[in-house]
């Protein structure tokens, strides 16, 4: 049975205090330029340190090449953002769980940069999360069961199109072979009543955002 790998990649966004990304032992942890700073915090070194590199203090990358770390650098005139570098780095070596790890900042142009990510065709057979300990954020393609904490905050948002057939187990406003549109907010704030939840739908891409309700979910 082949192992699953998973990589997880660390933007430049914003931790949430009393809230941090789980890791599990054997993660492939990549510093995606500024996100370095979060490596740095918990006290954990990448194996990977990728980007143009214009957030990354001179001192800190003499460190990285000290140690001997893998280093890819390119220049800042470039068509895809140092985070989608990242991912494409993670698809192209069998990856097949990748975690974006502080995702969400100050800027509203990379948050939506980032969960446009989301939508990549290439990522058949494999999950792609948004994740900054407090929020996370999956695009789901049909049926899925998701760990929760009874208490979190879950919203459905229908991407792109309308989703249809939708229904849900474990949360207080069940759906029953109902739709969700992009252009209306119903599937919004929505509970966890449990564990776990299931969702299944019959056509369309569903966003789901789970907001925890206390740390360590």
């Amino acid at each position: 049975m082949q192992t699953e790998k998973r990589a997880v990649l660390f933007a430049n966004g914003r931790a949430k205090p009393g809230f941090e990304v789980s890791l599990l032992p054997g993660d492939f942890l990549v510093a995606v330029d500024g996100g370095l700073h979060h490596l740095k915090r918990l006290e954990l070194k990448p194996d990977l340190l990728i980007g143009d590199l214009d957030s990354v203090d001179a001192s800190d990358l003499a460190e990285i090449i000290d140690a001997g770390i893998e280093v890819q650098r390119f220049p800042p005139a470039k068509n895809q953002t140092d985070l989608e570098l990242a991912l494409e780095y993670g698809l192209k070596n069998d990856y097949t769980q990748i975690v974006i790890a502080y995702p969400f900042g100050d800027r509203l142009d990379h948050t939506l940069g980032s969960l446009s990510l989301l939508s990549r065709l290439d990522l058949a057979g494999k999950t792609l999360s948004l994740d900054d300990g407090l929020v996370e954020a999956r695009l789901l393609d049909g049926s899925a069961s998701l760990t929760t904490q009874p208490g979190d905050l879950i919203s459905l948002i229908a991407w792109g199109m309308p989703v249809e057939g939708i229904i849900t187990k474990g949360l207080q406003y069940s759906l029953n072979n109902e739709s969700l549109v992009p252009w209306q907010t119903r599937g919004i704030s929505n509970i966890a009543l449990a564990h776990s939840i299931e969702i299944d739908f019959r056509s369309g891409r569903l966003l789901i955002i789970r907001t925890k309700s206390h740390s360590g979910g």
